[in-house]
Order: C-alpha cells, then sequence, then structure tokens
C-alpha cells in the first residue's frame, strides 16, 4: 500500500498516472532547458504585510518612469498627455466593470461606447466598417492576415521591414498555424522599396502590410505604393500611427482594405507596457471575416434608439469552422479611454496636435542631425519619430544620457542589425523645445566622450 505523506504528494501522483508521466519533471521535457529554473523560487518565509509593502516599494522604486526622467523613447508605445476626465469617467463602476455585454436591455451604456469608439475609428482611418477593438496592434496585424487569407484564398505575404518588429513577427506565428509564407521586401533610403514590392507582387500575394509613418518614422508614399500593392488582387493592409492622422490623409483614401493600429497613444499611459488596445477597420465587403466584435445601432419596439452586438466572430459565438478571431475580450475600457480622450481633444484639438509634433519633430532633427558624430538616417518625411546615425555605441551612449536623466530614445540594432548605430527618437506633445534642447546637450556630450573613450580626434 502506497503510503503519502500529504494530500498533495497523493494528487500530484495520480495525476501522474492517470496521464502516463513518470514524474513531474518529464511534463516540461518540451521546454529547453536553458529557459528552466533548475533551483527552488527564492521566496522569504512569511513576512507582515508592512515589511511585504516595504519590499514591493522599493523594488518599484528600481523602475524609472516616463515621470522619473525626460523621454524620448517611442517605437510604438508614447509619453502623451492623459488628462484627468479620463480617469474620472473609466473608473465609474458602470464603465470598469462590465465585461461583455450579452444582454443589450442592460447593456446600453457600454454598447453604446463600443458604437461611439467604432465611429470615432472609422472616421480618422477613412473605412467605413470598425470593430469594438482588439488586444493591441501586432495580434491585429496577425488577425488581418488571416482576413486577407480567407477573403483571396491565397497564402502569401508581402511585409515591409518598416512594420513594427513585433507586427512581423505576430504575423509570422500566426501565418504558421494558418499555412501562409511571409515575406519582407526590404528598404530604400528609409522607406519601403517600391521596385522590390512590384518584384515580389504575383497571384499568389494575399496581402501586403505596410505601416503608417513606418517603424523608422518615415511617411510612406500610399499613393505610389498602394496601387502597387493592389496590382494583382491583393489586399492592402495599413498601420498607421492614429495620433498623425491629423496631419496625414487617411490610409482609407489610397484604397487601402484593413487599417488597423495601436491605441495606447490615444489616451492611455504608458504603465509600463500596457495594457492598451488594438483598433481595427476595413472596407464592408470584409465586414464578415472582422475579429473581435461589432456593435450596431438600431431601434426597439416603440422606435427608440438602441445599441447591440451586430456581429460576434469568435468561435464561442458561430461555429467554430466559420470563426475567424479567438479574441475573447474587445478591451473596451481602454477603448472607452481613446474616446474620451478624442472627444477631449476635438477636431480642432486633433489636427494641433498632429501640427505641434510635426514642428517640434522637425526641430529636435534639425538641432541633433547638427551634433557632431551624429547624422541622419535616412532623409524622408517624417512626423513624430525619425532615426538617427551614432558615430559611438549606441548602448553606451544611451546609458550616459540615462545618467542625466534622459531617456534619447529606442536602439535600432536590436530589431534592425543593419541599423546597429540606429537611434530612434519620438517626439509627443510633452516634449518642449527646453527639453529638446537637453536632448540635444546630453546627447552630444555622450557621444562624445564615448568616442573620445574609443580614442576617435574630436
Amino acid at each position: 500500500m502506497t503510503r503519502y505523506t500529504s494530500a498533495t504528494e497523493r494528487d500530484r501522483e495520480q495525476m501522474l498516472a492517470a496521464i502516463g508521466a513518470g514524474s513531474v519533471g518529464a511534463l516540461f521535457e518540451d521546454i529547453p532547458a536553458g529557459v528552466r529554473l533548475d533551483r527552488p523560487l527564492d521566496l522569504p518565509a512569511g513576512m507582515p504585510e508592512a515589511a511585504v509593502y516595504e519590499q514591493m516599494a522599493a523594488l518599484a522604486a528600481r523602475n524609472a518612469s516616463a515621470e522619473d526622467e525626460i523621454t524620448f523613447l517611442g517605437a510604438g508605445m508614447y509619453d502623451h498627455y492623459v488628462p484627468a476626465i479620463v480617469d474620472s469617467i473609466i473608473q465609474r463602476s458602470e464603465f470598469l466593470t462590465p465585461y461583455t455585454p450579452y444582454q443589450p436591455e442592460i447593456s446600453q451604456g457600454t454598447l453604446q461606447a463600443m458604437f461611439e469608439f467604432q465611429t470615432a475609428m472609422s472616421e480618422l482611418t477613412g473605412l467605413p466598417v470598425a470593430s469594438a477593438g482588439l488586444y493591441e496592434m501586432p495580434s491585429s496585424v496577425a488577425s488581418a492576415g488571416y482576413l486577407a487569407k480567407g477573403a483571396t484564398g491565397r497564402d502569401r505575404f508581402l511585409v515591409s521591414r518598416a512594420l513594427h518588429p513585433h507586427a512581423r513577427e505576430a504575423l509570422a506565428t500566426y501565418a504558421a498555424g494558418f499555412g501562409a509564407e511571409v515575406e519582407e521586401i526590404p528598404l530604400a533610403d528609409g522607406a519601403t522599396d517600391l521596385a522590390a514590392l512590384e518584384s515580389a507582387l504575383d497571384e499568389r500575394v494575399a496581402a501586403v502590410f505596410l505601416q503608417q509613418p513606418n517603424f523608422l518614422g518615415t511617411v510612406e508614399d500610399l499613393a505610389a505604393l498602394a496601387p502597387a500593392a493592389k496590382r494583382t488582387g491583393a489586399l492592402l493592409i495599413v498601420a498607421v500611427d492614429a495620433p498623425t492622422l491629423g496631419v496625414l490623409r487617411p490610409p482609407g483614401e489610397f484604397g487601402t482594405d484593413v487599417v488597423l493600429g495601436e491605441g495606447q497613444p490615444l489616451g492611455n499611459r504608458l504603465d509600463f507596457g500596457g495594457p492598451s488596445f488594438g483598433f481595427f477597420t476595413a472596407r464592408e465587403e470584409h465586414i464578415r471575416r472582422m475579429p473581435g466584435r461589432i456593435a450596431g445601432e438600431t431601434t426597439d419596439v416603440d422606435g427608440r434608439r438602441g445599441f447591440v452586438l451586430t456581429l460576434q466572430t469568435r468561435e464561442q459565438h458561430i461555429r467554430r469552422e466559420k470563426a475567424t478571431s479567438n479574441i475573447c475580450t474587445s478591451q473596451q475600457l481602454n477603448a472607452l479611454a481613446g474616446v474620451i480622450y478624442l472627444s477631449w481633444l476635438g477636431r480642432r484639438g486633433f489636427v494641433e496636435l498632429g501640427e505641434l509634433m510635426a514642428q517640434r519633430t522637425a526641430y529636435a532633427r534639425e538641432r541633433l542631425a547638427a551634433l557632431d558624430g551624429v547624422s541622419l538616417l535616412h532623409e524622408q518625411p517624417v512626423v513624430r519619430e525619425f532615426a538617427l546615425r551614432l558615430d559611438a555605441p549606441v548602448g553606451a551612449v544611451l546609458r550616459r544620457c540615462a545618467e542625466q536623466g534622459v531617456n534619447a530614445g529606442y536602439a535600432l540594432g536590436r530589431d534592425y542589425p543593419e541599423f546597429a548605430d540606429g537611434l530612434l527618437v519620438a517626439i509627443t506633445e510633452r516634449r518642449s523645445r527646453g527639453h529638446i534642447d537637453r536632448l540635444a546637450d546630453v546627447l552630444g556630450a555622450a557621444v562624445a566622450a564615448e568616442r573620445t573613450a574609443a580614442g576617435v580626434p574630436a
């Protein structure tokens, strides 16, 4: 008779016997040894609540937030001002606590918020249909790939190398699951190479993926790229930085089939990585292949205006083989923050925000490119983000800047080996001319120090 020292041990042995595993370790054999923890967790014994609070506070203090430094870090997430009205509204219990509005008769507020969000996204992107929101931009890109494969019956994707690296990775992961190939289109002077795109197109291409502005900050020439991308019947999918639409033409005006993007810059703080939301808009013919859910406007039996869930494409709601998405929430609270933010700005304020970023970006680009050891990575037009080349190790320069309380930007070499000397700098309305001058002083000194350390003549 087997004797167990505890109920936990008994349950473990019964579980292993039921599934046919020899040991708990056997359950983890498929996980590479290099990422397994080969020791017990380093957890202290039980502590009083006050002591736990002090320890957690000490750990939190090791993080540097956008409130602690002057940050020019962007690359998809940006330090925009979030007005107090956003928190004031989204923290109300009627918005904070609801989940899926299955019963429209008691969910009119949530459904209307979804509908208003969809309307705002449709107006921004220039496309007629919007979903109620997705997780974030990379998963939205991957979902667009699935839409394109189903709509065209083709199995090849052409992806600009200037599409956000995380989005490219997510698309490649999803594509491997639904049997599509992903091919990158190279860049020419910081922009998607039109000639390379045209030569790569054939009758197997389901979709072309671009970003506007692209990851290097370049404003892509959609007027030239869009007709080329659609020449063989492929869909054109564009990821867009929403705040730049105050000064750029909506991608929908260029014949784009799907426009999507990251919603964090719209009323959502950085918060050490999230959560945020993704937005997804498309032409009407793709409505039944769109991921997530769509809220619609209707009238009740008494003729009063009301809102309902018009379309849900999850496998939970329709036959699994007809599902186009496994997104199980719409990130609706974050999306609500986005529509509050847009309402707070208003139409004119949204345009002024774009103009302000473009003006300050132009000043920062000129100011930094004039520094010794610093040059532009490309000469293309930009709105709020631009790429530089440093004649010094980028990582070392960033560390020197951080010591002075300045986060100088994103090291492009992390994702682009060909730009190992590249630095991506982002501007928001929170970065004043004084901040930009401070960056120029700190960055110039850091580059000079690293060049001197390397023996480069002044």
